[in-house]
């Protein structure tokens, strides 16, 4: 496994991050296709053994229940310090709105049940899971500032933004001497790359880390065309985002296939080696144990020029889709 320090932190991470989405109670969240406890122990302690040390969760995967899961795993099977720890909150709801509740306090309430629920005393990156637009970014970086100040938090991160919505939070962050967001988890693939407008190069120049989801694209970079899986026929979210591109996106992943073969290697290990030359880790689920053979054999990949440019040449404008596709500013 290849490790990689975040700018402007401590963290020193393996260079795949494990998302732990597919972890979690499978009545209890949007997806039916996530792995009971045992499953889950069992996909951790092959990470483990991988040398796999960067785990990501959220408070919003299957009802809180992949943070159980983490938490009582990682406790079972290693040492707190020796892995990094990323979890999410999502902003309030109308209700909570309605209801008085400010966003510091929704803030506050939020970590501390993601530490119950994980049995942890501090989480190594706190994220805003989407940006929040009922909220004032002055005040979403004062609270996660305390957060930070409190030892509960070791450093912040945002994922769904826009790079502008970044540089504007960051900015206010340094002005007023709080924590700023050292890592950006966007959607970010061989078959959508519309981070490459502006988030790679506001990132590059100003050292925050790129930490992306869907790095197989919920799986459609590991299989050839035409292969299906019980997550491809079962997670309706995954369909919305991609279903409307497959024309255009199938050109690209046939040829992730032929470079497989070229290379005698997977498309998984394909896929995620282009990712990786791009950003700091990328955030990669999986299932089964063997899917993790795919993600060690990545990091030995390379690509001459000639590669590159068959792997990229293809690609064509998306839409934005899912969180992003409802985002302000987004149209």
């Amino acid at each position: 496994m290849n490790y990689v320090t975040l700018p402007d932190t401590d963290l020193k991470v393996s260079k795949a991050c494990l998302g732990c989405m597919g972890f979690g109670d499978a009545q209890k969240g949007m997806h039916k296709w996530t792995l009971d406890y045992e499953s889950t122990k069992e996909i951790i302690k092959s990470a483990l053994e991988a040398g796999i040390n960067f785990f990501d969760t959220a408070m919003g995967y299957q009802g809180g229940t992949s943070e159980e899961y983490v938490g009582r795993a990682i406790k079972e099977l290693t040492q707190r310090n020796q892995v990094v720890i990323a979890t999410k909150y999502v902003p309030r709801s109308p209700a909570q709105i309605e209801a008085g509740i400010s966003a510091k306090q929704h803030i506050f309430t939020c970590l501390e049940n993601s530490l119950k629920r994980l049995d942890m005393d501090y989480i190594d990156l706190y994220y805003l899971h989407m940006w929040d637009n009922d909220t004032p970014i002055e005040e979403t970086m004062e609270a996660l500032n305390e957060c930070v100040v409190s030892g509960k938090v070791r450093y912040i991160a945002v994922s769904n933004c826009f790079a502008w919505q970044l540089a504007q939070a960051n900015e206010i962050a340094k002005h007023n001497g709080w924590a700023p967001f050292v890592a950006v988890q966007g959607h970010y693939n061989l078959i959508f790359r519309e981070e490459e407008r502006e988030m790679v190069n506001y990132c590059n120049q100003n050292g925050v880390s790129m930490v992306p989801y869907s790095a197989l694209a919920a799986g459609r970079l590991a299989r050839k065309v035409g292969e299906s899986s019980n997550r491809l026929e079962k997670d309706a979210f995954a369909k919305g985002k991609y279903d409307a591109s497959a024309e255009m996106d199938n050109q690209i992943i046939e040829r992730v296939y032929e470079l497989s073969l070229k290379k005698n290697v997977s498309m998984t290990a394909i896929s995620l080696a282009w990712l990786m030359t791009k950003v700091a880790s990328p955030v990669v689920g999986a299932t089964k144990p063997h899917h993790l053979a795919g993600i060690v054999e990545a990091m030995s990949v390379t690509f001459t020029e000639e590669e590159f440019q068959y792997l990229e040449e293809l690609y064509q404008p998306h839409k934005l889709v899912g969180v992003m596709a409802n985002q302000k500013g987004s149209r």
